[in-house]
């Protein structure tokens, strides 16, 4: 074998652990004598190229206020994008809960992210509403999450998040089917 192409195979080997190191969910868990559960969902529906809910996406926003009106939700939280928070407004009004703002999350920001919904809502329910574009990935990873996460519209996840063992993921739909 020569040597370039031996540099070739450890570059191969490099980028396929990282691509699968993005697979495997975080071992996280919630504080001791808690379960956290946090409910990960997509933006409502946009148009391509529009970053504002379509008429689809404000039906689907008001089924979300209707299907989570009783998960007692004690946080939620978004990236501060409009079609992000429209989505979550209807719930935010319904329940009387302030929307947690993020900045445009970025892989770097989901661990602090993460992080913070563990420490700060410790047994306590979270809505993430994020965007198919990365950060939804990356926070469903970050909490514990296997697998592709929320992709679709309407799609939710329900992380459940024990003080020890596994996380445990439900899979469940809302709204106008597509």
């Amino acid at each position: 074998m020569t040597r370039g192409t031996t540099l070739l195979h450890w570059m191969v080997a490099g980028v396929l652990s990282v691509a699968l190191a993005g697979c495997v969910a975080d071992r996280v868990q919630s504080r001791p004598g808690t379960t956290t559960t946090v409910i990960l969902t997509r933006h409502a529906d946009t148009d391509p190229g529009v970053g504002q809910l379509n008429a689809t996406g404000r039906e689907r926003a008001r089924a979300l206020a209707d299907t989570m009106g009783d998960a007692r939700i004690t946080a939620i939280y978004s990236p501060d994008l409009e079609r992000n928070l429209d989505t979550v407004r209807p719930l935010a009004g319904r329940l009387g809960i302030e929307i947690t703002r993020t900045a445009g999350v970025s892989v770097f920001a989901a661990d602090s992210i993460a992080r913070e919904i563990l420490d700060k809502h410790a047994g306590g329910v979270v809505l993430w509403v994020g965007n198919v574009s990365g950060n939804l990935q990356v926070i469903y990873r970050r909490l514990g999450g296997t697998g592709m996460g929320p992709v679709e519209y309407g799609d939710l996840y329900i992380l459940t998040i024990p003080d020890s063992g596994p996380v445990g993921v439900v899979k469940k739909r809302y709204g106008p089917e597509p």
